[in-house]
Order: C-alpha cells, then sequence, then structure tokens
C-alpha cells in the first residue's frame, strides 16, 4: 500500500511540474503545498522525481510509471520497497552492475538505448568518454567541499563525530553524501566553502603574482574569486556580474572568508563597458561563462529533458559576444583563464579557437575536467595570453 501511495505521489507531482522549473525550486513549494507529507515522504518522493528524469529522453513512447521503474532499478544500488513491490525480478537484481542492469532493461524494453538518455553526445568535447559520461546520469554527483587552510582536523573530527562518510580527495577537497545537511555538523561555516571538485580544480589554471590586478568577470556566488584569494591573499580584485542580487550576496561569503579588498560593478558583458572599464587593465581575468550548464546536469537532471539543440549555438555566440568585450581590458602577456560547466564542444574548443583565430590570444593551455569519473561536473578550462 505504501508503494501505491508513493507511486500516487509521483503522478501528481509530475502533473503539477512545469516545464522549464528547476526540480530544486519547484518541490519545496509543493512540499509547503501539502504539510501533510512528512520528511520520509519528501525524501522518497524527491529521489523519484529525479531519478525518473536521470533516465533523460530514453524510452520516450512507454509510461511514465514503466520509465520511473526502469530509472529506479538504473539508479539504485540498495534494495528498496518502491521497486520490490513493482518489480521484485528487478530488486532482486539490484546490486548488479550497471551493464548487466542495462542489459537487463534491454530485454524488458529492447528500443532502450543508452544514446537516447543525452541525446547530443556527438557534440561533446574531444577527451569525453561518450559512454562513461551517458552512464553518469545513472548516480547522483557527491557534495563537494573546500576546507579553508588550517581547518582541516576540525572540519573532520566534526565529520566523524556526526558519523558522516566522507573522503578526502586532496588539495583540501572533501567529498560527501549528497544531501549531508551540512549547517547541523559544523558550528563555523567559515571552515569550508561548498564548491564542486572540477570547480576548485580550476584554480590550477590561475597562477597569479602578488600585488596583481584581477577581474572575476561573472562572478555568481563569488566560488573562483575565493579559490584565487586563497591562491594570492595580496590581489587587487574586482568581482562583476549582471545580476544586482548576486554581487550583494558576495558580501557576506567573501567576508567569512577573510576577503575584504575587492570592488563590485554591476556590468552587462554583452554591451560596451567602456565608460565604466576605461581606467582598469588587468594582469589576469577569469571568464567563468554563461553556458548550457550541461556538465552539471547530474545534479539537475530535469534540464535533459527541457533541453533544446538550437540552446548550444545560442550560448556559443552568447560567449564569443562576451569574450570580445572582455579581453581589450586584458594587459599583454597575462592571462584569460575561460571556464564553462559545459560538456559541448561548441562551448569549449570552439570557442577557444574563435578567441585564439578572431582576438589574437595564444592558447597556454585547456583541459577537459571529467567530473563523470568521479560523480562530480564536468567542466573545461583554458589559460589564453593576451597578444
Amino acid at each position: 500500500m505504501k508503494a501505491i501511495n508513493q507511486l500516487k505521489t509521483f503522478q501528481r507531482i509530475l502533473d503539477e511540474y512545469p516545464a522549464e522549473t528547476p526540480l530544486s525550486k519547484f518541490l519545496p513549494g509543493f512540499y509547503r503545498q501539502n504539510k501533510q507529507m512528512g520528511s520520509t515522504d519528501r525524501r522518497i518522493a524527491s529521489r523519484l522525481m529525479y531519478n525518473y528524469f536521470r533516465l533523460g529522453r530514453a524510452l520516450p513512447n512507454v509510461s511514465p510509471d514503466e520509465r520511473l521503474f526502469v530509472a529506479e532499478f538504473l539508479c539504485n544500488t540498495q534494495l528498496n520497497s518502491f521497486l520490490q513491490h513493482f518489480k521484485p525480478d528487478w530488486a532482486a537484481c539490484v546490486g548488479f552492475g550497471i551493464t548487466e542492469k542495462l542489459a537487463m532493461v534491454k530485454t524488458t524494453h529492447p528500443e532502450f538505448n543508452l544514446n537516447d538518455v543525452f541525446p547530443w553526445a556527438d557534440r561533446l568535447s574531444a577527451g569525453i568518454d561518450k559512454e562513461a559520461f551517458l552512464r553518469s546520469f545513472f548516480n547522483q554527483p557527491d557534495l563537494f567541499i573546500r576546507v579553508h587552510k588550517g581547518y582541516e582536523p576540525q572540519v573532520k573530527a566534526a565529520l566523524a563525530a556526526s558519523g558522516i562518510i566522507f573522503k578526502d580527495e586532496g588539495n583540501n577537497c572533501i567529498s560527501l553524501p549528497n544531501g549531508t545537511r551540512l549547517e547541523t555538523i559544523f558550528p563555523n561555516q567559515h571552515w569550508y566553502e561548498v564548491q564542486d571538485q572540477s570547480s576548485q580544480q580550476t584554480a590550477q589554471f590561475f597562477k597569479p603574482n602578488k600585488w596583481d590586478a584581477w577581474w572575476d568577470a561573472c562572478a555568481a556566488s563569488g566560488g573562483k574569486s575565493l579559490l584565487l584569494h586563497d591562491l594570492e591573499p595580496n590581489i587587487k580584485l574586482v568581482v562583476s556580474d549582471i545580476r544586482e542580487s548576486i554581487l550583494s550576496n558576495l558580501d557576506e561569503r567573501f567576508q567569512q572568508a577573510g576577503l575584504t579588498k575587492y570592488q563590485k560593478k554591476l556590468l552587462d558583458l554583452t554591451q560596451n563597458n567602456d565608460l565604466l572599464m576605461h581606467d582598469y587593465e588587468f594582469d589576469g581575468i577569469i571568464l567563468d561563462a554563461p553556458c548550457s550548464g550541461s556538465g552539471t546536469w547530474g545534479r539537475t537532471p530535469e534540464m535533459i529533458s527541457q533541453f533544446e539543440t538550437h540552446s548550444i549555438e545560442f550560448f556559443q555566440k552568447l560567449q564569443q559576444n562576451i569574450v570580445r568585450n572582455v579581453v581589450k581590458y586584458l594587459k599583454p602577456g597575462k592571462p584569460l583563464i575561460y571556464i564553462t560547466c559545459s560538456a559541448f564542444k561548441a562551448e569549449n574548443e570552439d570557442v577557444v579557437n574563435f578567441i585564439v583565430r578572431e582576438l589574437g590570444l595564444k592558447l597556454a593551455e585547456s583541459k577537459v575536467l571529467k567530473g563523470y569519473e568521479g560523480k562530480a561536473d564536468t567542466m573545461f578550462v583554458a589559460r589564453l595570453i593576451g597578444a
């Protein structure tokens, strides 16, 4: 009876779920309107919804209920009562490896094709293992924190005392089970920053010098600025974003991390900003460019169903436009760090080729950060040197 009620709740949420809305925004509102749902009910409903969308665009002609059963089988490694009720044969094999499980699904549904999960695999950046990338959608990514220098013993002790299983990934990076409630574990938030492992690894490309002037051009939540500050606390920093609310939120996060010397600028980088920026020139620019976010869809699998192919070209043109407006403030011989959380070649290597060909910068190094290999986001980073 419990499993049937869980399925009915899933059906209701799916019916009410509006397209092009993040699940992370919709589900809390749904739960507030349905206060009779306890914490266990909410947790199971969230799992079912996220797993359903992890199937991507596979089995489009199969009923939502059956697609959910397939997704639950592929995404879980531990036995649960939901799968046991509706698919007892599959439930008995839930601990099998993904290769065996995919074969079992194909036996039941001969039309199943792994390539349908993410049907743009032919557009991936060079070096991405297509099959491994596709299979990664059946795993929920981990939660990663970057521990501030000197606080590793306290962080590890607090995690151990709370019985949280964690892994030291090196370079002050710790991975935790997704959904870990950090606020209940740590008395001091200034011990750490929540930041994906791949995002943390982009810092290896910064290489700032003491007293440099740097610009974090698309600052967003400020994660790259904080990485830069950790590497070289004495830089002069300008942070900008098109969203005023984002810039307002930076102050608290920067203050907690001890970053106090910075300027904020509200800028639309698709426009000419010479009136606001004509006196500036930088020893380094970080451009964490707006992108499709395709490398993060393991965290937001609903995006696979909402994405349209023409968006790739839209983002590429946007990135080229922004880069053109940003590089003129870069000193000769200094680095532009181009970053995306996209897995698409058009947003990564192709934009770098544009920067080299049209804007005269030289490519020093670039890398696809293969987060799909370690339950993290897949990202791209390039270091280019100004002419």
